[in-house]
């Protein structure tokens, strides 16, 4: 064996006792008790094992630009507009340094595998593609990276960005995304996205219906768009604000209809909290969707980071964990149950909504191993348990000692 991984809880089955995991050439090649073999040995001490964290929906090119833009006065904010302003000076090198800092912390934080959204248009051209796409190889050792180009600020409405949407989709991005609201042509830029991905075979995964009431939404036309394409399985949704200014019994028939399709759902509670409900100056609504409701009526969903330290998120310290445990607090989350469907929302749910076949602890599977300091997903979500191990492809690339109290001699 190159490496065993010894005593380790498995976190799709944590009932169990420890295990120990057996690596070699890089793959998962047995998991068993007290393994009797020589090789490589890390400890898990009985805690939790996963698969690596699955970051689907993080902004890599925009991260980090908080202290160039002013900060804004007033409940009412421009996110997009801010950022907007700054695009014609950011060069790819920017970009490279600036999504560098925040995948080191991706990495650091437990993060195996991720799906960037990068943005192009005329203002920034192929720079932002280009910085993190030259990302891609220089971490291949600690993480997978895919990237979603699309079209932040309009599509129909900006003439050029088509061609650049193009030339991502040619040079190697797997995933075409959208963002509706900021196109004065919703359907025409939906249906657009939808007819490149067919072209070029990709997924898709749109910013969608964020808003502060429940009205025009543009899910009914994707799902209408996903069943005519045949994407079912292939098409996410990101955000979904909008989900959370309905009544139960609307979002549950909503949620039927997602499921009966394949359209997931991708929650970023950070962003959406810090956003929505600034028309209100009191009883503030939430407005973060309900991904534990969507996953029991049958919604694949994950629940991700979004932005980290620009104008949409002025802070973020790229912790999955504490993203789901911010769900659990917004949504009054504390049943068990629950709070591990949120860990599933980072891990094996995530995995799926990327459909990354050869994600989880699975003899055959890469060895991407993960160690966090619990004993149960739910406590991980709960006490906000950090990673203290990583390992990509059985090679370690993340170590964190776990503190220690220093009692008085």
């Amino acid at each position: 064996m190159d490496l065993i991984v010894r005593n380790a809880r498995i976190a799709d089955r944590p009932a169990e006792e420890p295990l120990d995991i057996g690596v070699a050439g890089g793959k998962i090649v047995t998991i068993e008790r007290s393994l009797a073999e020589a090789g490589e040995i890390y400890d898990a001490g009985g805690r939790l094992a996963c698969g690596g964290l699955v970051e689907t929906h993080i902004h890599l090119d925009k991260s980090r630009l908080i202290d160039r833009c002013p900060t804004e006065a007033g409940r009412e904010i421009s996110p997009m507009k801010q950022v907007a302003a700054l695009k014609p000076s950011i060069t790819a090198e920017d970009v490279r340094a600036r999504a560098e800092r925040t995948l080191v912390e991706c990495i650091l934080n437990g993060t195996t595998r991720m799906r960037t959204q990068v943005e192009v248009d005329p203002a920034i051209g192929m720079r932002g593609f280009d910085g993190v796409q030259s990302l891609i190889a220089d971490y291949k050792w600690a993480i997978d990276i895919e990237i979603c180009v699309f079209p932040q600020d309009g599509l129909t409405n900006y003439p050029g960005t088509d061609a650049l949407l193009v030339e991502g989709l040619e040079r190697g991005a797997r995933v075409i995304g959208g963002a509706p609201r900021y196109d004065t042509d919703h359907a025409g830029q939906i249906r657009r996205i939808f007819e490149l991905a067919r072209e070029y075979d990709v997924d898709i995964d749109i910013h969608l219906d964020v808003g502060n009431t429940p009205e025009a939404m543009d899910i009914h036309l994707v799902c209408e768009l996903t069943e005519l394409y045949g994407r079912g399985g292939r098409v996410v949704v990101g955000h979904m604000a909008k989900l959370s200014t309905m009544p139960s019994n609307q979002l549950a028939v909503l949620a039927g209809r997602l499921a009966d399709v394949g359209v997931a759902v991708t929650v970023l509670p950070a962003t959406d909290l810090y956003l929505m409900g600034r028309d209100q100056d009191h009883n503030v609504r939430r407005g973060v969707a309900d991904a534990n409701f969507l996953v029991g009526h049958g919604v694949n969903c994950s629940l991700s980071t979004n932005n980290v330290l620009n104008p949409a998120t002025p802070y973020g310290d790229c912790s999955l964990i504490r993203m789901a445990n911010l769900h659990a607090n917004v949504l009054q989350i504390a049943a068990p149950a629950q709070l591990r469907e949120c860990f599933a929302m980072l891990t094996e749910r995530s995995a799926r909504l990327l459909n990354l076949a050869d994600y989880g602890l699975v003899i055959g599977n890469p060895a991407d191993i993960v160690v966090i300091d619990a004993v149960t997903p739910e406590q991980a979500v709960a006490e906000i348990r950090q990673p203290l191990a990583a390992f990509k492809r059985g090679r370690q690339t993340v170590i964190r000692h776990s503190p220690e109290l220093v009692r008085p001699n």
